[in-house]
């Protein structure tokens, strides 16, 4: 990186810059982005019971919040009910315990679904997605409403078992990919305004992958998605437009801002020369989240000011719709408090600011145009690296990108250990609200006591040994018989317990 950049940096301007709304999409996918649309304020929530989670997303569309994002407890991420013995210590922490069909109802109650979108934080997509997407679909279906109205998205990705976290039960690379892909493929034909998949980039961010891997991988995987869904029949048309992104934004400003807007132009790429793709399919949409990795324990206050600057970036780089992470996230689950404190960083970056009056005000700075091109040139080299590798899924199953970003994390440690990045306020402490989630284990286990007492368990076995026959053949969707499972009373465990007997476990090759 030089002191500074002129003109003579970089070349095509025009060829490289168009218009917004215009290919290659630099700019931004709408021609008058915020000024048209502002992006979406959708802001985490989830502990306890379903009823204390929806208490909570109450209080946050009352204070203004634009759209929902629900986050989940251990156990239920992991396929296991709020009973089981891996559960212990667990249950509601760090999200909503969701076992049954009736505690997603319980989560949405009263919550006009049908008008606010709804991002489910449901990763896993044999233990977590597929269930979990599965139960809103029919909790809307039990209100009556249009399922032409559900709009939100799955998280529903395989890499962030597979890849960024070691669950005590993970399913094969292959299998969760097949999974994920089911649960493509069968909202793009019945759910036409989800998005069924939102390509994660921001864990893989957080587990200590750089800027460049983030967005290289989550580009192979995607362009997985779509080879997988060309070859099960459907036309592009019938779902990339609604293929989701999910970044983060980190501490390096302009590098953020770049990525960003690099992103855009690359995805372009990928969809109008590898797959010939209308140019109004190829607009990246995506969401972004501050990291909650550079928030700090000491001095918590400060991180307030880290994620203002990182919800600019993001703004500045033209995200769809943004998270702000909570001062208190290094300790717990927000309070009341830091999670307004949160919902207004963003409301006052919208309305006090005015940075959503002008569309891409950084672009033609001679350093973001270089930094943007340089971005864009080694993400290409990054997919192209991971392809040779035989793509996304093999390299997983080789344990490859598991070493790669081991060592990214070392290297950015040795950064911070060398002094050669220096984090403010490391030695200082502040005393803050802490919040407590519930303890609920024994209103979980009461609830799913009485849920099972009233089943008919002839009907539960048929509808399992169905889904297990599907898992067994490899050929059909899953999800339908998901959703039959649900309707005779099975729980998100007994769920993916059957996944689990036809798939087995698989453990990563470090």
């Amino acid at each position: 990186m030089e002191i500074l950049y002129t003109p003579t940096d970089f070349s095509n301007y025009l060829e490289k810059l168009g218009f917004p709304g215009e290919p290659p999409y630099t700019r931004g996918i709408y021609p008058d982005m915020y000024r048209g649309r502002l992006w979406t304020i959708r802001q985490l929530a989830g502990f306890g019971t379903a009823e204390d989670t929806a208490e909570r997303l109450k209080f946050l569309i009352e204070k203004g919040a634009t759209g929902l994002n629900i986050t989940f407890d251990y156990p239920t991420l992991r396929g296991f009910d709020s009973d089981d013995p891996r559960s212990l210590g667990e249950v509601g922490v760090g999200g909503v315990a969701i076992d049954t069909l009736e505690d997603m109802k319980a989560l949405f109650k009263d919550i006009p679904i049908d008008r606010i979108t709804v991002s489910l934080v449901n990763c896993n997509p044999v233990a977590c997605a597929a269930p979990i997407y599965s139960m809103y679909v029919l909790t809307a279906m039990n209100r009556g409403i249009s399922l032409a109205k559900l709009s939100g998205t799955n998280q529903n990705d395989f890499l962030m078992e597979t890849l960024v976290t070691h669950a005590p039960r993970m399913f094969s690379p292959q299998q969760s990919f097949k999974v994920e892909c089911d649960i493509v493929e069968f909202a793009s034909k019945n759910t036409p305004k989800w998005h069924p998949v939102s390509f994660v980039g921001y864990n893989i961010r957080e587990a200590g992958a750089n800027a460049i891997q983030e967005c290289g991988i989550v580009f192979a995987h995607a362009i997985a998605v779509g080879e997988e869904m060309l070859e099960r029949g459907l036309k592009l048309e019938d779902f990339v437009a609604r293929l989701s992104f999910f970044f983060c934004s980190h501490n390096d400003f302009f590098e953020e801002i770049a990525k960003f807007r690099a992103a855009r132009r690359i995805w372009y790429r990928i969809l109008s020369e590898r797959f010939e793709a209308d140019e109004k399919l190829c607009r990246l949409k995506f969401h972004v989240q501050t990291s909650g990795a550079s928030l700090r324990a000491q001095e918590p206050l400060n991180n307030i000011v880290r994620a203002a600057y990182q919800a600019l970036a993001a703004v500045l780089g033209g995200c769809q719709s943004l998270h702000v992470d909570a001062f208190d996230e290094p300790f717990s689950t927000p309070t009341k408090t830091s999670a307004l404190v949160a919902l207004r960083t963003q409301q006052i970056l919208q309305k006090e600011t005015n940075v959503a009056s002008v569309v891409d005000p950084l672009g033609g700075s001679y350093f973001v145009e270089w930094l943007t091109d340089e971005m864009e040139e080694e993400i290409l080299a990054y997919i192209e690296k991971i392809e040779r590798k035989g793509g996304i899924v093999k390299a997983v199953e080789s344990g490859w990108l598991h070493r790669e970003i081991l060592n990214s994390a070392m290297e950015y440690e040795e950064r911070i250990e060398k002094g050669d990045l220096e984090l403010v306020g490391e030695g200082d402490e502040q005393n803050i609200e802490i919040f407590h989630s519930p303890d609920i284990l024994e209103e979980q286990r009461r609830k799913l006591n009485e849920f099972r007492r009233t089943r008919d368990e002839q009907k539960l076995d048929k509808s399992i040994f169905n889904l297990k026959t599907t898992c067994e053949n490899g050929k059909e969707n899953t999800i339908p018989y998901v959703m039959e499972c649900l309707r005779a009373k099975a729980t998100i465990g007994e769920i993916t317990s059957a996944f689990e007997e036809v798939f087995g476990t698989w453990k990563p090759r470090i």
